[in-house]
């Protein structure tokens, strides 16, 4: 039978962090996948459920969680409803919570203790999972979904210099039509930590199994920065998804009973891998 667990701990500045572990309950001793989203994501995003669903029927336990900043709440956690937290994000706010995040799984806080976990990040939160995977051995393996190779993708060169003069930048977001705003902060937090925040070169660091995806068709990180990543570390593994866009075909919301054929095949080839 397939379970779900919900879960709400602490993430920065005592603001909760929404999580839920999906898990058949005929297997014992699954390993635990940790999904990581993405700028602009949530953990009921689109496909999510589904995907968790699918890692849970295929013998794994999968959980996936808030960052505590990233635009929702616990009373709207599919709602960007508190575009204030969402200003005030930084990468390291992020890489601290993702560590707290396996802390609470590895410690034994209120679920099965684990000594170590599969890590799959997406988009931005790809770049986060590199840069915890380089410097923790709890972390067995990575999958990296369409991540990004350096957090100054997300924006062009010619907008930070009117950033900085205002403080705010507005970054719109297509789906709700709202403007997302980023405070300076975040630029700060860059600038402040070069080498922590390096996502390239902590690639060169990590030893662990790694697996990069990415589709030729993605218009949001193009597929040549999976060819960086796979440049700085020559052991991971790249495979190309043919025709597959940022999100493998998903959307949000999503109606269809049934995984988008890229998605699919994303899933299993991470599950081959994490099988290995």
């Amino acid at each position: 039978m397939i379970k779900k667990e919900n879960y709400n701990i602490p993430g920065v500045k005592g603001r909760g962090m929404l999580m839920d572990i999906t898990y058949d309950d005929s297997i014992r001793n699954a390993p635990l996948v940790i999904f990581v989203h993405g700028f602009k994501g949530f953990k009921d995003w689109g496909t999510h459920n589904m995907v968790a669903d699918y890692f849970a029927r295929s013998g794994f336990r999968y959980l996936k969680f808030n960052f505590s900043h990233n635009g929702t709440t616990a009373d709207k956690p599919i709602d960007f409803a508190d575009l204030i937290a969402f200003s005030e994000n930084t990468f390291s706010m992020e890489l601290e919570e993702l560590n707290d995040v396996l802390d609470f799984v590895c410690n034994g806080s209120s679920m099965p203790r684990v000594t170590g976990v599969y890590l799959i990040g997406h988009s931005m939160g790809g770049g986060i999972s590199i840069l915890q995977t380089a410097g923790d051995s709890r972390v067995k393996k990575l999958v990296s979904m369409a991540s990004l190779a350096s957090f100054t993708n997300l924006w062009t060169k010619a907008a930070e210099e009117q950033w900085k003069l205002s403080g705010i930048m507005y970054m719109p977001n297509s789906r709700t039509g709202q403007d997302m705003p980023l405070k300076v902060s975040i630029l700060d937090d860059l600038r402040d930590n070069p080498a922590k925040l390096d996502i390239l070169e902590k690639a060169t660091h990590i030893n662990q199994p790694w697996l990069i995806v990415h589709g030729d068709a993605d218009p949001t990180v193009p597929v040549a920065q999976a060819k960086q990543l796979k440049k700085a570390n020559k052991q991971a593994e790249l495979l190309i998804i043919k025709g597959a866009d940022h999100t493998f075909g998903a959307s949000h919301p999503y109606a269809k009973d049934s995984l988008p054929k890229d998605l699919l095949e994303f899933c299993d080839l991470s599950i081959a891998f994490f099988k290995k």
